[in-house]
């Protein structure tokens, strides 16, 4: 098999039809989040949400590969928009038809039908998350391919700058009708643009095996036990989704606690400049040639931005941390996709993404349904009239939000911690002298 490649403008137009679906997918995610906390006020049910999304992306990860390459690259494409409509439908209706006084208890029926039928249809969009990488192995040029994927970082910050301010305004004005309908006819656009799009698809060599169809999990474990380092890499990234999963968690809790929902969600959209501006950086330096050492060394910077900034209880501490967040996260985002493209063979990188996918998420469930009942029950009361409110509150401050500030803070240490082992660790020396390799074996156009 051999990969198409030089499609610059092809690829252009499939990121331009992904913002368009990612920017409504994003706008439902952020949007329900919001809703039912402010429906509920329970940081509890906004875990839960969490944790569901969590549970749902780890579990079709590695069916969302095998889709991605067992079929037409836009055939998954239009599937995913087709079912993720149908799902904005079914929950626009259950909206329209539900008396608003029944959104209120965070244990009602129809409160927990509707975010179901949103999240199935933002999970629907994870089929385009998996196969836009194998794209960029596809369309793009082996030695600009990291630079291809700081693109990709620019139309994810893009995405977070026009949702987050879409989500909360919509939220604060019209609840969650005006999301969907917006939803809906965003995903109609972006099918009808894609119909006109050619993507051109992988070419088979006279001879040549072909790929097993299907899941098939077993020889996709092979392909990643035979690279060097590579199992060892999607450990660590389980890993830090574990921690993650706190902060996707408690982060909208911890905002919204500081600040109005308007602000909230105007500040997200200020925020995500920096992913705009991370992967434009990316686009035009690149990764270097240790991609790996990169993406560890970002991960410390991460991680220690998650111990700082909630040490006070300020909206500006907080900005000023995550924007800086925002900035480096496409730089381990191109890093991680990079690693893989240039070690996987093309055939089974929908999978391999599918699977890494899977196995990075499938700890943040856990994270999410303990970590929000752990901060409610434990770390709120600690931090409002228990004795870390009494020692630590001189200086750290006390209540609900800085409950959950502590909880921040102890991730970011464990975080920092894991990282720095990570980078002395054999596996990852070795996964890092494979991926310089393949960087000097690149052609040089």
């Amino acid at each position: 098999m051999t990969v198409v490649q030089g499609h610059v403008k092809t690829f252009y137009q499939i990121l331009v039809n992904t913002l368009l679906v990612s920017v409504m997918n994003f706008t439902a995610w952020f949007a329900v989040t919001f809703w039912v906390y402010l429906q509920t006020r329970s940081v509890f049910a906004t875990g839960v949400i969490s944790g569901i999304f969590l549970v749902l992306t780890a579990a079709t990860g590695i069916w969302f590969g095998s889709i991605v390459d067992g079929h037409r690259k836009k055939t998954a494409l239009q599937a995913s928009a087709f079912a993720s409509l149908l799902f904005y439908a079914g929950a626009l209706t259950v909206y329209l038809v539900t008396p608003a006084d029944e959104f209120h208890d965070p244990a009602g029926v129809q409160l927990w039908v509707l975010i179901l039928l949103i999240m199935f249809g933002v999970i629907a969009g994870n089929i385009r998350t998996i196969a836009l990488p194998t794209l960029v192995t596809l369309l793009i040029e082996e030695d600009t391919r990291d630079r291809a994927n700081g693109l990709v970082g620019t139309v994810t910050g893009t995405t977070f700058l026009t949702t987050s301010v879409i989500s909360g305004v919509l939220v604060a004005f019209d609840g969650m009708r005006s999301v969907l309908i917006l939803g809906i006819a965003s995903l109609v656009l972006a099918m009808v643009h894609l119909s006109f799009v050619t993507i051109p698809e992988r070419v088979v060599v006279p001879g040549e095996t072909p790929d097993k169809g299907g899941v098939d999990l077993r020889g996709t474990l092979r392909i990643i036990a035979g690279v060097p380092g590579l199992t060892a890499l999607i450990l660590f990234s389980t890993f830090n989704n574990f921690l993650g999963g706190v902060f996707m968690a408690l982060a909208d809790a911890y905002g919204l606690s500081l600040v109005s929902v308007q602000s909230w969600g105007l500040l997200w959209g200020v925020l995500s400049t920096g992913m705009i501006v991370g992967g434009l950086a990316v686009s035009r330096t690149g990764l270097g040639r240790r991609p790996v050492r990169l993406l560890l060394l970002i991960n410390v910077v991460l991680w220690a931005i998650i111990i700082v900034f909630p040490l006070r209880a300020s909206i500006w501490w907080l900005a000023v941390g995550l924007y800086l967040y925002m900035l480096l996260m496409p730089y381990a985002e191109a890093a991680e996709q990079t690693i893989l493209q240039k070690v996987v063979p093309y055939e089974r990188q929908g999978r391999v993404f599918g699977l890494a996918q899977s196995a990075e998420q499938a700890a943040s469930p856990l994270t999410a349904f303990l970590i929000s009942p752990i901060t409610q029950f434990v770390f709120i009361p600690f931090m409002t009239d228990g004795w870390g409110a009494r020692e630590l509150g001189p200086w750290f401050g006390t209540g609900a939000d800085r409950g959950i500030a502590l909880v921040f803070v102890l991730t970011g240490i464990i975080g920092v911690i894991a990282t720095g082992l990570a980078l002395v660790s054999r596996p990852y020396r070795r996964l890092n002298s494979r991926a310089t390799a393949e960087q000097a074996a690149a052609p040089v156009s």
